[in-house]
């Protein structure tokens, strides 16, 4: 029987930097405002996970959705932006 640790190198290659490119931060960056808005839509289902709602959890909600939508399409638009630019150069 092999052990997967003389096999790890082949799965994941050990690279003495571990910690995250700046390609990736900025990755990370620009899509932190979809993620916020994402976790303040989940707050506001998960308070309604054991009561019924009201109207004003109905607005919450509502509001909630529509700022993790205006978070998607502004990171889609600045993605878009940045691609036909690239393209341009």
């Amino acid at each position: 029987m092999k052990s997967i640790g003389a096999l790890q190198d082949v799965v994941t290659p050990w690279s003495d930097g571990l910690e995250p490119s700046d390609a990736e931060l900025n990755a990370i960056e620009a899509e932190m405002p979809v993620v916020l808005a994402e976790v303040e839509l989940l707050d506001a289902l998960i308070v309604l996970l054991d009561r019924p709602a009201s109207e004003f959890d109905a607005r919450r909600i509502r509001r909630a959705r529509n700022r993790v939508l205006d978070a998607r399409r502004d990171l889609a638009n600045r993605a878009a932006s940045l691609t036909e630019s690239g393209d341009a150069a």
